[in-house]
């Protein structure tokens, strides 16, 4: 009995991969669908995925670089679990990003490129189910049906990445960053609207280029919308998108002209592969784009999945 409901939960559920995949697009330039999905306690998920960036890849506008491009890697290793928390659906996301690539530009009238390869910052979320979602064990779970979704999450960026403060590009960003954020889903029959609202609020960062400078920046708000569709349990399409502004920053008090107002676009796809297995492919590019985020994003995850019987 209990392996049926096992295989029965497999087939039916969406696993946390959205969650996971491309994390490392970097503060407000995420898209990730089904953000908010509610799992049974007990559901865990390993992940491994990997990211191929090109283009005008400057993410960080303040840095005094002209006319950047690049392309570089990231890969991810993340870990999901699921639980109950005040009688909520509640889940925690660890994810822990390798990036590596080539990036050239202008620095102070010099033409100069450079190779990057090293660990980025280590992201931890918090997510809690405020409403449609309570905690459910497997026998529960294969009884409810997905309708209108409210939750909350607070996601923090950790300065784990490496990070040397003679260098115009690095792969850590020497700071702490937090978002909180609401979560919207509604979902019809085979159709599903996803909607978040949140904003990235960080720390200041005391050793920045050439070295000891002391840079702030202001907080940066976004909005992400994603419209999918399910073929089947486990099988979706989803085309996404956002927008924000805000990341203004400020180096020894002098504010600089580097206020994004962007959006970016794309579409994503989860795929079953075996009863624990999905693989889960997204593809996205700037939309709209004054300040950094013009370039394109190619991601691949992998994710095994089981349940752990309460």
């Amino acid at each position: 009995m209990i392996r049926t409901i096992i295989r029965s939960m497999i087939r039916t559920s969406t696993a946390p991969l959205a969650v996971l995949v491309a994390c490392l697009t970097l503060h407000s330039q995420d898209l990730s669908p089904r953000a908010y999905l509610i799992t049974p306690t007990g559901s865990h998920a390993v992940i491994l995925s990997s990211s191929f960036n090109s283009g005008n890849v400057l993410v960080d506008p303040s840095v005094p670089i002209e006319d950047a491009k690049g392309s570089f890697q990231v890969q991810v290793l993340g870990y999901y679990q699921s639980f109950g928390w005040l009688g909520r659906s509640s889940n925690l996301t660890v994810i822990v990003p390798y990036a590596r690539g080539t990036f050239s530009g202008t620095v102070k009238d010099s033409f100069t490129d450079a190779y990057r390869s090293g660990l980025a910052d280590t992201r931890v979320r918090f997510a809690v189910n405020l409403k449609g979602g309570p905690a459910m064990g497997i026998r529960e779970f294969l009884k409810w049906n997905e309708k209108r979704l409210l939750g909350a999450s607070l996601t923090i960026s950790i300065p784990t990445g490496q990070y040397d403060s003679a260098r115009v590009v690095n792969t850590g960003t020497n700071r702490w960053g937090f978002k909180p954020e609401l979560g919207y889903t509604r979902r019809w029959g085979h159709w599903v609207l996803d909607g978040y609202a949140g904003a990235w609020f960080f720390t200041a960062n005391n050793a920045f280029f050439p070295g000891q400078s002391h840079r702030t920046q202001k907080p940066s708000g976004a909005i992400e919308g994603h419209l999918g569709y399910y073929v089947r349990p486990r099988l979706w399409v989803s085309m996404d998108g956002n927008f924000w502004v805000g990341n203004r920053s400020t180096v020894n008090q002098i504010e600089k002209p580097d206020q994004q107002r962007d959006s970016r676009a794309g579409v994503t796809s989860s795929v079953p592969i075996t009863r624990n297995q999905s693989v889960k492919v997204s593809y996205s590019r700037g939309a709209y784009v004054t300040k950094g985020g013009a370039f394109r994003t190619l991601s691949v995850g992998w994710q095994y999945s089981w349940i752990t019987l309460q």
